[in-house]
């Protein structure tokens, strides 16, 4: 029974794919580990080959690929082109990382002993990707596991379905094994079932709190396969009197609302010093209407629309209940140019005079809104940044390294930017702390969490 994608765009239905049954299922994961069997076997150089192959297939097939990713899930087009380009970015440092993170690890001898650390693929990783960014979350994984020596099974969210197809067929083309990277459209209850069979070795989930608490609690019951999980984020930027104000007052923006503001690690509170607070909020404003509200289909689009009408309610309603708690909104809808196609085009939302008792400064809220909050000093800033049950990136602005080092240290976050956010150095490990998640992926560190370490003991006689 063909399931179908229904397109933000217009609300009508763009797509559709079939899931695979249990028996397919579990013939995929089988097929799997006998291409992860030869596959393991292979230089690290062989395996890079085939990723910068797999990059070229999918080029070819460029305007294709980015077309569909616009029309299932509403990103610009321009972005998803830009996605491409940025997975392309994430795929060639990963090679770059792989001859070091995968080496062997020389101890040295002691009384006669070679002890070595050798980084051996974990076998077979489910990949159960997001919707959001339906390329760069799973490449993370993918391209790390197959550099790693793994074969890959790739859920994808339904909503962006044809994305696993995409990556699959482009290893396909680049002469990957049958099996080595894999299409793996299923049901949860299909894939709960996969991995009660305890042949899957390491599960990769990007996606939400509940989701990772799922996903970790069917491993954990089932096997004791490793789990690595990018879940939510509430990141929150601090805007110090010091900071480039030209400069920073666009980036947060951007930070904000671009991919209308579904990214993990968006911009999501700001945090701004009472000696600049009202001129701050003045500019951001300015800079929040010079956004383009529409089809993200049609050139010139900077904001498209949400992933679906659920998505557009729940950021409503944080909005609302905000200010029938006392915010007060800046941003007048009626200025935008708001398409009559479906409900998911949404105004982005401005909005002061908020405080932590209120949703849309508590909770995620992925999408085009955000809150801004004065601040008193550098204290005031870390207690309300450090707020929350997310800990996945937060920004600093200002041009006092020193001071933004010691800010750093005190902030609750896998990762610390300063005069940055939402963007990911595939060279640093991405993690989270709280609630964002769990486990690492990209960096040397990723690439090693999709190994197991095997130690050599041999005592030469």
């Amino acid at each position: 029974m063909p399931e179908s994608i229904v397109s933000p765009i217009d609300g009508q239905v763009a797509y559709e794919f079939e899931y695979l049954d249990e028996k397919a299922a579990f013939a995929a994961v089988e097929q799997a580990h006998v291409a992860q069997g030869q596959w393991r076997s292979t230089s690290v150089e062989e395996r890079a080959r085939l990723c910068l192959d797999m990059l070229t297939a999918f080029e070819a097939n460029l305007d294709q690929y980015t077309r569909e990713i616009s029309t299932m899930m509403g990103k610009p087009l321009a972005e998803a082109q830009g996605e491409a380009r940025t997975m392309r970015g994430r795929v060639e440092a990963l090679i770059q990382l792989a001859p070091a993170a995968l080496a062997d690890e020389l101890l040295p001898e002691l009384q006669g002993l070679r002890r070595v650390i050798r980084h051996e693929p974990v076998g077979v990783v489910l990949d159960i990707a997001a919707w959001n960014y339906p390329l760069v979350v799973p490449i993370n994984v993918v391209a790390a596991a197959v550099l790693a020596g793994d074969a890959v099974l790739i859920k994808h969210s339904p909503q962006t379905a044809l994305c696993g197809r995409q990556l699959a067929q482009s290893f396909a083309t680049a002469g990957a094994p049958n099996g080595l990277v894999t299409d793996f459209m299923c049901t949860h209850e299909t894939v709960a079932r996969v991995l009660d069979g305890r042949r899957v070795n390491h599960v990769s989930f990007t996606g939400s709190v509940r989701g990772g608490h799922e996903v970790y609690r069917a491993a954990a019951a089932r096997s004791f396969a490793g789990v690595a999980l990018e879940l939510g984020g509430k990141d929150p930027a601090l805007v110090l009197p010091d900071c480039d104000f030209e400069f920073t007052v666009p980036n947060l923006v951007e930070g904000a609302f671009y991919n209308a503001g579904q990214s993990c690690c968006a911009v999501e509170r700001i945090y701004v010093h009472e000696e600049i607070f009202e001129r701050f909020v003045e500019a951001y404003v300015a800079e929040t209407y010079a956004l383009k509200l529409g089809d993200p289909l049609a050139e010139g689009t900077t904001l498209g629309p949400v992933v679906d009408a659920r998505a557009a309610e729940r950021v409503g309603r944080q909005v609302r209940d905000a200010i029938a708690a006392g915010a007060r909104p800046l941003i007048d809808a009626s200025r935008f140019e708001v398409p009559d196609r479906s409900p998911c085009y949404l105004a982005p939302q401005v909005l002061v005079d908020v405080d932590h008792s209120m949703a849309v400064m508590r909770d995620e809220t992925f999408g085009p809104a955000i809150g801004l909050i004065k601040v008193r000093d550098h204290a005031h800033a870390v207690e309300l940044m450090n707020d929350s049950p997310y800990g996945l990136t937060a920004s600093i602005w200002s041009r006092d390294d020193e001071r933004v080092e010691q800010l750093a240290d005190a902030l609750d976050a896998g990762t610390v930017f300063q005069n940055r956010c939402d963007f990911l150095d595939p060279e640093l490990p991405w993690v989270g702390v709280k609630d964002s998640g769990h486990g690492v992926s990209l960096s040397h560190l990723g690439l090693r969490s999709l190994t197991r370490p095997k130690s050599l003991h041999f005592r030469r006689r």
